[in-house]
């Protein structure tokens, strides 16, 4: 496939999967004085109670421009598969300060990750309150692209480097988590310019730079194994956002950290099939929650 053509199919596919309509979650609930700290809550469209409980953590390469809002309908979908799921919103990258008209940066340093161990902290407690429905025995954590790395990053707290203001000191209670198209390895995602470079403005310094480098100790999935938490990826093989090596350079480097991570490639799919609803992409991942979950 042509450059040209690869570039409109996800031009196609993106505008396949933004335009559902957005779907307002059955409540809401802070988990920080922040009005990015919140979680949307979904309970199960068939009624059940004990339901296991999905959380979701939206892409986005990590800027404010997007939010939750473009993942309501897929939360809606995995709902309506029996799930109670739990749609996190966490703070983003905004202008570059100082510059007037300039794209979006990469990330908050260190508030996004701040929000999302916060909010994976406080989710026991919300869940209680906001989805008696819930069987907090049974949470998988999915996320996609920029998601996707704080999915597993959220799963891999008590391997952060000593010291670390995040470091968990037992793993968290996870059934697995279940990695859509992730930035799952540092690396390989600069060395591709991944997003337009949004790993290096979330880390802040180039890669060899002393503060990329060592942010990286604290981010990078890739080398926050093993982690003991049944893992999957989902990643198309024709992503071209999210290129399939990154997803299958996080795999090699778990494999040589001893750990075992599942890969599920779908042949000629690309980087917004996986959150859309409409698209076979998104019932396999539904497959893959449900697997861990129960």
């Amino acid at each position: 496939m042509s450059d040209s053509a690869a570039r409109d199919r996800d031009a196609a596919e993106a505008e396949s999967a933004f335009a559902h309509p957005p779907v307002a979650p059955d409540s809401s609930a802070a988990y920080g004085d922040h009005p990015d700290q919140l979680i949307d809550f979904y309970a199960p469209r068939d009624g059940r109670t004990g339901a296991p409980v999905v959380v979701v953590l939206h892409g986005g390469s990590w800027r404010a421009p997007y939010d939750r809002g473009h993942v309501s309908p897929f939360a809606d979908f995995l709902a309506r598969r029996g799930f109670v799921v739990a749609s996190v919103e966490y703070r983003r990258g905004g202008g570059i300060p100082g510059q007037r008209g300039t794209d979006p940066v990469a990330g908050r340093w260190p508030e996004t990750l701040d929000d999302v161990a916060a909010a994976m902290d406080a989710l026991p407690s919300l869940l209680a309150r906001e989805a008696p429905a819930a069987d907090v025995r049974r949470i998988v954590v999915t996320g996609h692209s920029a998601g996707g790395h704080l999915a597993l990053w959220a799963a891999a707290r008590h391997v952060l480097p000593a010291g670390s203001p995040w470091r968990l000191p037992e793993p968290p209670e996870l059934r697995g988590v279940v990695a859509l198209a992730p930035i799952a390895d540092f690396t390989t995602s600069v060395a591709l310019d991944v997003c337009s470079g949004a790993v290096g403005q979330f880390l802040g310094d180039g890669p060899g730079g002393a503060e990329f480098e060592e942010r990286a100790r604290h981010t990078d999935p890739a080398v926050l194994l093993p982690t003991g938490i049944a893992t999957t990826v989902v990643q198309g093989t024709r992503d071209t956002d999210v290129p399939p090596a990154v997803a299958e350079a996080y795999v090699d480097a778990a494999a040589r950290a001893g750990e075992t991570v599942g890969l599920t490639l779908l042949p000629d799919v690309g980087h917004f099939p996986l959150i859309d609803p409409a698209t076979d992409a998104c019932a396999v991942v539904a497959e893959e929650i449900a697997q861990l979950a129960w």
